[in-house]
């Protein structure tokens, strides 16, 4: 393990902004042509929340299911993937539970509160991990880039 944890660095704030733009993008170029398809541009100038049940299972069901599975199957999403970033049990340094996908995914509602903060946690803590991670005791890394000082990772 020891080998392992000084090739390993806990991901930054910035790089996991950048993972995650990527995710947004992708499930953008993936969702919205589906709801312009089923409601057309009606759509779009709608002031309902949800339009309906294929809006809700697009637009809410659909997005966590493929997010978990990434994180359960790949330990990442394609964002995290792009910046060869792993997702990892913070205790074990195995690949996360299903029960610990599903409640880092729900806890990214508690880190946008108040105005993000959860979020921007990651730029202060030692593991760099947001709450959502606390909440699922999984922490965020990637092999080490020689030439930028890095935290090792290591499990306790």
């Amino acid at each position: 393990m020891e080998a392992f944890e000084s090739r390993q660095e806990y991901v930054g704030f910035w790089a996991r902004c950048g993972a995650s733009f990527i995710d947004s993008i992708l499930i953008i170029v993936f969702t919205f042509p589906m709801l312009h398809t089923i409601y057309g541009s009606k759509y779009w100038s709608s002031d309902q929340f949800i339009i309906g049940l294929p809006d809700f299972i697009i637009s809410w069901v659909l997005p966590i299911v493929v997010t978990v599975l990434f994180w359960i199957y790949k330990s990442a999403t394609p964002g995290k993937m792009v910046i060869k970033a792993r997702i990892l049990d913070a205790a074990t340094g195995n690949v996360p539970t299903i029960k610990q996908s599903i409640i880092r995914y729900f806890g990214y509602f508690i880190s946008m509160l108040p105005f993000g903060l959860g979020f921007f946690w990651v730029a202060w803590d030692k593991k760099k991990q947001a709450w959502h991670d606390k909440l699922a005791g999984t922490v965020v890394i990637r092999p080490v880039n020689r030439g930028v000082e890095t935290v090792k990772f290591s499990v306790k």
